[in-house]
């Protein structure tokens, strides 16, 4: 494995939670932590990205992003990243796709807000990614129903796990994924950012 990689061995359950993490806060702990719990994953790699291409507007730098997340992560299991700029790699279909090969026999879960399945149809490639590795889907504020409704959520229903079984997820052969229902948490990055620049 190259210097300056995360490492993990052959059988291990990785959740993957990509973002711009600007700045990361206590929801992204709290979906990572449920991860962790209801998929029985042994870690949860945030992948801080370089930048978003659905969003207009640059993130604060990425040194910047990667210095406060690392400040927030307490738990061991949980570990902050910035392996996406490492691979010079922008979108989620490129991300996994070398994650796979480089790391033979791990068995990834992609984690995402249903914000993010509400408009994953919009991702490039995202039929790739769903075939790729299972993904599980945590309940965001006001995007329970949007999700349950989302193209691509009703293009993968016959892929989707029951949340009883969610602990399964990781060992499932792709496509499938799992919609958990969590705690709500109101706190969102952008929320976050408007508040700062208001000081």
């Amino acid at each position: 494995m190259k210097t300056g990689y995360p490492i993990a061995l052959p059988g291990q359950r990785i959740g993957l939670l990509g973002g711009s993490f600007d700045p990361a806060h206590q929801g992204h702990l709290g979906i990572s932590r449920a991860a962790l719990s209801r998929l029985s994953l042994d870690r949860v790699w945030w992948l801080v990205s370089p930048g978003n291409p659905l969003k207009q507007n640059g993130p604060a730098p990425l040194a910047e992003r990667l210095r406060d997340a690392r400040r927030l992560v307490r738990d061991p299991r949980i570990l902050v990243t910035d392996i996406e700029a490492k691979l010079r790699l922008r979108k989620t279909a490129d991300t996994i796709g070398a994650l796979r090969r480089l790391y033979p026999g791990v068995h990834f879960v992609w984690l995402m807000g249903s914000d993010n399945l509400a408009q994953f149809h919009l991702w490039d490639r995202w039929g790739s990614i769903a075939e790729a590795v299972p993904f599980a889907v945590l309940a965001r504020p006001g995007s329970r129903l949007s999700a349950r409704n989302a193209p691509a959520a009703r293009a993968l229903l016959a892929s989707r796990l029951p949340e009883a079984r969610a602990a399964e997820l990781p060992t499932r052969r792709p496509p499938a994924w799992t919609l958990l229902d969590l705690p709500l948490s109101p706190l969102s990055s952008t929320a976050l950012r408007s508040a700062r620049h208001e000081d």
